[in-house]
């Protein structure tokens, strides 16, 4: 489980939650999406079975499904939330152009990253 503070551990909370604990527990439940896919590609990068590769990237890829849910029920909810989620992806697009899309970090002059050994 992720490492946010929830807000009723293993309880029913008394009564309904507000807006706001309701968008913050949703947000606990897109942590642990994402959690359970860096668990299941994990595993599937750590065994040369290939049954059970085939599984954990299937049980990931569904994990990522219900991410979009999650997220998607956000952006229904909060209205900020989708335009700032933008804003973010707007802010890497042009980071990535200003260095030369499509180059890794450390052929665009940049810090070179783990994933620059894939090259």
């Amino acid at each position: 489980m992720a490492a946010f503070l929830n807000p009723f551990p293993g309880v029913v909370p008394d009564r309904k939650l507000t807006a706001t604990e309701l968008t913050r527990g949703i947000r606990l439940a897109l942590a642990a999406e994402e959690e359970a896919v860096h668990l299941y590609e994990a595993l599937a990068d750590a065994t040369e079975n290939e049954s059970a590769r085939l599984v954990f990237k299937d049980i990931a890829d569904e994990e990522r499904v219900h991410a979009g849910e999650f997220q998607r029920l956000l952006n229904i909810l909060l209205t900020d939330e989708e335009s700032l989620l933008n804003e973010g992806a707007d802010e890497v697009d042009q980071l990535l152009a200003s260095h030369g899309a499509g180059q890794s970090a450390a052929a665009a002059g940049g810090v070179p990253t783990v994933g620059d050994l894939k090259e």
